[in-house]
């Protein structure tokens, strides 16, 4: 017998050799009708292979992210199994799961694929899914693999197995299609019952723009018809709140084309809110004693080696700057924790300095790949809202809590109160990628686990999702739309200290090593601002938005009118714009309401006569006559 550890603690024993699937049968049929995958001692995979040692396990369902990474797996084998039985042929490069979906990147030769041919591609894979037919796994040798696909002629999967050794190759096949491939899958193609594809595009195999460029296939499937119609439906509102339409149509944004890709420009609307976000995070560290401070946007490449961020970022960055000294590079800075760690270094400290709060809204440069680029939530260069804290060891807790609190609070200014903490640890299996001590990861790690727990935080742990210096507490946040966005992190680290040669002297008079912080409520606020776009459909909350009300006279004869109320709520600390357009009184409306200004005020004859105001609320229509002071009133009240 082994024993089985559930995620709830309880310990089942059952017989050596039973499988996920059966566990699951023996809890509830219910339960093993909607089991996609399972996690066994922390890998994932198929619910029907055996488990032969005592084991954790997890089965995961449509509800978990695992268990529709699976479906979607599987739905890519579908298509590639469709497409191979209308286009003959077709070579296969790879098809996993994303976010959302799946692709597959194909070759068809001298056939083309485009959106017209997404419909008949949807009913075949739906055709197939019908037959129930399950996904078999077979271990295959390097010798058979590759025999296998030079029958087919299939190129890409020839190279694909020439990086793979004996004992770590599998088959799966569904009806008549067969693909090399890890895993894990769904238990048969029955559990698929809507698809469909979303777009063709063209990808460069494995990434190199020297090689061949392959058509790329996006499609989603869901268990249910009603899942896929509200899917649906949420792109279509999507599409209505994309930051990118709405930061052109309300004039936040631009991008130019001779400044360069990913760079974004600041309109003055735009920069207005970014202003406002900024001074309300800079007005509470100053309460939380912050010190601001602020560093170039470019550093000596020896700054970034020291720091590892060279040797991680380095393939990422802006490549590096040569000046006429011929020994002598600079990088654009990749992150603003090297600059913050000299500031740190550059005297003397004491423990009773600590702890020592440095603040930034620094700039930062990355050379994203120009098909990743998206608007201003992935973009070049970005600014950080960053803060670097360094402690000593018995401050540490203290001074995590205190982050968290303020990140709390800025997720509750700005309307963000459904999100997952989570907790992002190292891969335990590949420590390559890391730079440290397993005794200085081992402390970073119980030092999150540990805060998160003393106040009753719900958190999730995903390995792997750690900065390279440290692990990190991330906020996966859900807008309105129910998608989620990784935006503010609180960062343990204990390496770049060491790496610095940082140092405070004790109570003991003797040299110690502080333990650093790295802090971002907002992440990146070009990230964040795009995210909060969509978030409230560039409706911002009334101390947000770049303007609160627009002044809407009647006809030209009432502009001396609208300009004393202005003065006057301008006095107040109220702002506002005054249309003083030749046109309709109903055609400004309408365009205000298209800019998302909360209020407007319609000035004419009668609110000239009796000093009043006739106000209209954004979405809400007429809410009354009041005179400008008491407008004043109400929009203070209600920031």
């Amino acid at each position: 017998m082994i024993n089985i550890t559930l995620p709830d603690g309880s310990v089942q024993q059952h017989p050596k050799g039973i499988s996920a699937m059966d566990i699951a049968k023996s809890i509830s049929e219910g339960l093993a009708r909607n089991v996609l995958s399972a996690k066994v001692n922390g890998h994932v995979q198929d619910a029907d292979l055996s488990i032969d040692e005592d084991a954790t396990l997890q089965l995961f369902t449509w509800r978990d992210q695992e268990g529709k990474s699976t479906f979607w797996h599987s739905s890519a084998h579908l298509m590639a199994e469709a497409i191979e039985a209308l286009y003959p042929g077709t070579k296969f490069g790879i098809g996993p799961p994303i976010d959302a979906g799946f692709y597959y990147d194909i070759d068809t030769g001298d056939m083309s694929i485009s959106v017209n041919d997404l419909e008949k591609i949807e009913q075949k894979m739906v055709e197939l899914a019908r037959q129930k037919n399950d996904y078999i796994r077979t271990e295959v040798s390097k010798a058979d693999a590759l025999e296998y696909f030079k029958e087919k002629h299939d190129e890409y999967k020839i190279e694909l197995i020439q990086d793979l050794q004996d004992g770590e190759i599998t088959f799966y096949q569904q009806g008549n299609f067969t693909d090399l491939c890890r895993g894990p899958h769904i238990p048969n193609t029955g559990a698929i019952k809507a698809v469909k594809l979303m777009k063709v595009a063209g990808a460069y195999w494995r990434g190199d723009e020297t090689r061949k460029q392959l058509t790329r296939i996006y499609g989603i499937t869901f268990p249910k018809a009603k899942e896929l119609t509200e899917y649906l439906e949420m792109l279509e509102e999507a599409k209505k709140r994309d930051h990118r339409k709405l930061g052109a149509e309300l004039e936040l944004f631009m991008f130019s084309d001779k400044v360069g890709a990913g760079l974004p420009i600041w309109l003055p609307k735009g920069t207005a809110i970014r202003t406002r976000l900024e001074n309300m995070l800079k007005e509470e560290q100053t309460k939380r004693g912050y010190t601001p401070v602020i560093t170039p946007h470019i550093g000596k490449k020896e700054l970034y080696i020291t720091s590892g961020h060279y040797e991680k970022y380095g393939e990422d960055s802006f490549q590096p700057i040569k000046t006429p000294r011929e020994d002598e590079e600079f990088l654009l800075k990749p992150m603003n924790c090297p600059h913050h760690c000299e500031i740190y270094g550059h005297k003397p400290r004491s423990y009773k300095e600590l702890p020592v709060r440095i603040a930034e809204f620094g700039t930062v440069y990355r050379y994203e790949q120009s098909g990743e680029l998206h608007g201003l939530t992935r973009v070049r260069g970005f600014t950080q809202d960053d803060a670097h804290i360094f402690c000593t060891p018995d401050q540490l807790k203290e001074e995590f809590l205190n982050v968290l609190d303020l990140t709390m609070l800025v997720f509750k200014k700005l309307g963000f109160e459904n999100f997952t903490a989570q907790i992002s640890l190292r891969d335990p299996e590949d420590k390559e990628k890391y730079i440290g001590s397993d005794e200085n990861w081992e402390k970073a790690e119980k030092a999150i686990i540990d805060a998160t727990a003393d106040v009753g935080m719900d958190t999730v742990t995903e390995y792997g999702e750690a900065a390279f210096y440290g692990p990190k507490l991330d906020f996966m946040v859900k807008d309105a739309l129910n998608r989620s966005w990784q935006l503010g992190t609180i960062q343990v680290d204990y390496n770049l200290p060491e790496r610095f040669r940082l140092e405070y002297i004790g109570a003991d008079n003797a040299p110690h090593r502080p333990v650093m912080i790295h802090r971002a409520p907002f992440g990146s606020m070009e990230r964040f601002i795009g995210v909060l776009i969509e978030h409230c459909g560039g409706k911002f909350p009334l101390w947000l938005a770049p303007e609160q009300y627009a002044i809407l006279p009647i006809s030209d004869q009432y502009n001396d009118y609208a300009r004393k109320v202005m003065h006057t709520l301008a006095s107040k600390d109220v702002r506002g714009v005054i249309d003083d357009r030749v046109e309709s009184i109903g055609r400004k409306i309408r365009d205000a309401e298209l800019k998302k200004i909360p209020f407007m005020l319609i000035v004419g004859e009668k609110e000239a006569s009796s000093g009043n105001l006739s106000v209209r609320k954004q979405g809400e229509g007429d809410i009354g006559t009041m005179s400008a002071e008491a407008f004043a009133d109400t929009i203070l009240a209600e920031v």
